[in-house]
């Protein structure tokens, strides 16, 4: 019978988050699973644990992810964190189909699935395996430089494309399908997924969309123009951002808030659906509406609903 390996993934700068890491590996030893951290990881919580004086033996039975466990190798993921530390496992098991799911240590946390009271339960249901998993669409990126790919990435929540220093405007014109759209002066712009709709788009202006829609959305950041409106666009649609030469200074691209490369004047950045999509396992079923009403703690006192006899049709 092969290992069960479980991949753990903390906010390594949060006791909380510490503290409920070692907690989950107990309990995921005494189910006889296995808890699988990176060796950065691991050295991160081991010094934690030693600055504070606490005991790291707990840590003895955590295999090393690359080292005695490979990627290929792995059940789950279960972060412990924010939607952030979310992102970071996202990108460690960017090349497996390996499930993430998050234990909400953070604000918001519109990743994860369940919060800190729940860990229990949720290690429960991994050990059952009683889980679901949602495949969540993502974003191909690449930068060319004089017609050249320079640089190429990815992205589950967004790419964006901003002015580089804060007192110089960006210059840019927008292309959907080998057409131009616009062009004005702005602080970016940024190309989110649905999944993204409710992060760094949502603070821009731009509209909530429900995961299981399939779209991309294009939400100019200050722009100087008549039109800079957010706009939804086809999942099949090629979306480009070009630095103009009349810019000023040059820009930088970030996907997710991790990745960056700088981009020049002319530079060119296209996004695409990805071929590769993010599994997010979900410990319950229902509708994104409760979600929204939970995370966002939006009022809906005074809600009748439909009557109970009225016939759908």
């Amino acid at each position: 019978m092969s290992d069960r390996n479980v991949l753990l993934v903390a906010h390594t700068g949060r006791e909380d988050a510490i503290a409920a890491c070692l907690d989950t590996i107990s309990q995921l030893l005494a189910a006889s699973l296995v808890p699988v951290m990176t060796p950065v990881q691991r050295d991160e919580v081991e010094k934690f644990l030693s600055k504070s004086g606490q005991s790291a033996d707990t840590l003895a039975s955590v295999k090393g992810l690359g080292i005695d466990v490979p990627e290929s190798d792995l059940e789950l993921v279960m972060v412990l964190g924010g939607d952030g530390t979310i992102l970071k496992a996202a990108e460690i098991v960017r090349e497996t189909a390996t499930p993430v799911m998050g234990i909400n240590l953070g604000h918001v946390g519109f990743l994860a699935e369940s919060e800190r009271e729940g860990l229990s339960n949720a290690v429960a249901r991994v050990v059952a395996k009683d889980y679901l998993v949602k495949e969540r669409l993502t974003l191909d990126v690449r930068v060319l430089v004089e017609g050249k790919e320079v640089y190429r990435t990815w992205a589950l929540n967004e790419a964006t494309v901003e002015k580089s220093t804060a007192e110089k405007m960006l210059e840019a014109v927008l292309e959907v399908d080998g057409r131009p759209l616009s062009s004005f002066g702005c602080d970016g712009v940024i190309v989110a997924t649905p999944t993204g709709s409710t992060a760094y788009a949502f603070s821009a202006g731009g509209p909530v969309v429900w995961p299981s829609v399939e779209a991309m959305l294009l939400v100019p950041l200050s722009a100087h123009a008549l039109f800079a409106r957010p706009m939804v666009v086809s999942p099949t649609s090629l979306i480009a951002v070009e630095v103009l030469d009349r810019s000023s200074g040059s820009g930088v691209l970030w996907c997710d808030g991790r990745r960056s490369h700088e981009l020049p004047v002319g530079a060119r950045v296209e996004v695409r659906r990805s071929s590769k999509s993010v599994r997010l396992a979900r410990l319950r079923v229902g509708p994104f509406t409760d979600r929204l009403v939970k995370k966002f703690s939006l009022p809906v006192a005074g809600w009748r609903g439909p009557e109970k006899n009225d016939s759908q049709n």
